[in-house]
């Protein structure tokens, strides 16, 4: 049985594609998803067998490899998202890009704040 990645997965039309190592991607119906599971994460490692369709390759069984990974529910709200952000480019604006043009760096403590909001805001926006 080939082993493939889930390309895409779609639960509420009930079918995806999975990638076929050195061959065509294969159809994969929500009939053919193991009992208790409903949909496929992209990414998702599974083991199938296939058969040639009308349309292509169709996926006639599959055995789950991987567990998928769960996205972490965003902690904030959109509003306090922007507060955040506005509030790390006044201090950007005000402190740290005065010391740059100037040609040194901001002290470490105003480096490490702004560095640490900037983190939990990328982190907010790919959740």
């Amino acid at each position: 049985m080939p082993i493939g990645k889930v390309k895409w997965y779609n639960a509420e039309k009930g079918f995806g594609f999975v990638s076929n190592p050195g061959d065509e991607d294969v159809y994969v119906g929500k009939s053919v998803l193991p009992e208790g599971v409903e949909e496929l994460a992209p990414g998702q490692r599974i083991e199938f067998d296939f058969a040639a369709a009308r349309r292509g390759p169709q996926a006639l069984r599959i055995k789950i490899l991987d567990t998928p990974r769960r996205r972490a529910a965003s902690r904030r709200k959109p509003e306090q998202l922007g507060s955040m952000l506005s509030d790390v480019m006044t201090v950007i604006e005000g402190q740290i890009q005065p010391a740059l043009s100037a040609g040194r760096y901001p002290d470490r403590k105003t480096g490490r704040q702004v560095a640490e909001i900037l983190r939990a805001v990328a982190k907010e926006l790919d959740s």
